[in-house]
């Protein structure tokens, strides 16, 4: 009887869920526009025939996710019920949530909580002076890895030459005319980051803004995420995140090392 083939991570072949695969793709093709899709655009866009998109958006939608005229399809709330799942099972953001809410009421500004996914980080949770958020980052927004604050504290996690390699095939397109895309510049810019213990953008990702991060560390010294607080250029100065913002992120980021795992 043949052996099975396994993957490099141990998987066996029949360990994968093909059909999963493709209903969870054709999800993440929604939010490419603001307005329902097609069906042919959402086959072009998972890269599925039209038939097999055909099929999974009517499985999708009797099971609450998408709804649809069999022309037009778009999501429903009910998706919100899987990101909710992630948030209500971190462990990071129970841990870090009354952090963020201190350390943005001691600063009056607000404060983010950001990990890496792939080459990108994901804003998780945020806490804002009187719980009021009239601005700044959302829970689930993305940007790239490269030119953020958050990204680079935690990217000093690699050795030099793994990082080098990492910054060398991550795409590093311009966020803004500030933004460093030089693999060797960037390099030295998280080595320099690590040592320092904390990293600062300076509208590298978003326009007109700045923001100062650093690590976030378990109890064996393994970054596992980077809060982080940030201003308009125009209201706060870059020596005012160091001199006032750094010294109440470290003390958030250390004091919760013991308890996460």
């Amino acid at each position: 009887m043949p052996k099975l083939k396994r993957s490099e991570n141990g998987e066996r072949a029949t360990d994968f869920v093909e059909s999963l695969d493709r209903g969870l793709r054709l999800l993440q093709c929604f939010g490419g526009t603001a307005s329902p899709m097609t069906l042919s655009d959402l086959a072009r866009a998972a890269e599925l025939p039209r038939a097999t998109a055909r099929r999974m958006l009517f499985t999708l939608q009797r099971g609450g996710f998408v709804t649809g005229d069999g022309k037009l399809f778009s999501l429903t709330p009910h998706v919100l019920t899987l990101a909710a799942s992630y948030l209500r099972s971190s462990q990071l953001v129970a841990v870090l949530q009354p952090v963020l809410d201190r350390v943005a009421t001691a600063a009056q500004e607000i404060s983010s909580l950001a990990v890496l996914d792939g080459d990108d980080v994901v804003f998780i949770a945020r806490g804002g002076p009187a719980r009021v958020f009239s601005g700044g980052l959302e829970i689930g927004y993305r940007l790239p890895s490269f030119c953020t604050s958050v990204g680079r504290a935690m990217l000093g996690q690699l050795d030099d030459a793994d990082l080098a390699a990492r910054l060398k095939t991550m795409n590093r397109e311009a966020l803004t005319p500030q933004t460093v895309t030089d693999p060797k510049a960037l390099l030295a810019c998280i080595i320099a980051d690590r040592t320092q213990g904390y990293s600062l953008v300076d509208r590298e990702a978003e326009p007109h803004f700045r923001s100062i991060s650093v690590p976030v560390r378990r109890y064996d010294g393994v970054i596992v995420a980077a809060i982080n607080m940030g201003a308009h250029v125009d209201r706060v100065p870059a020596r005012e995140l160091i001199d006032r913002f750094l010294p109440l992120l470290r003390e958030g980021a250390e004091s919760v090392r013991s308890q996460l795992l």
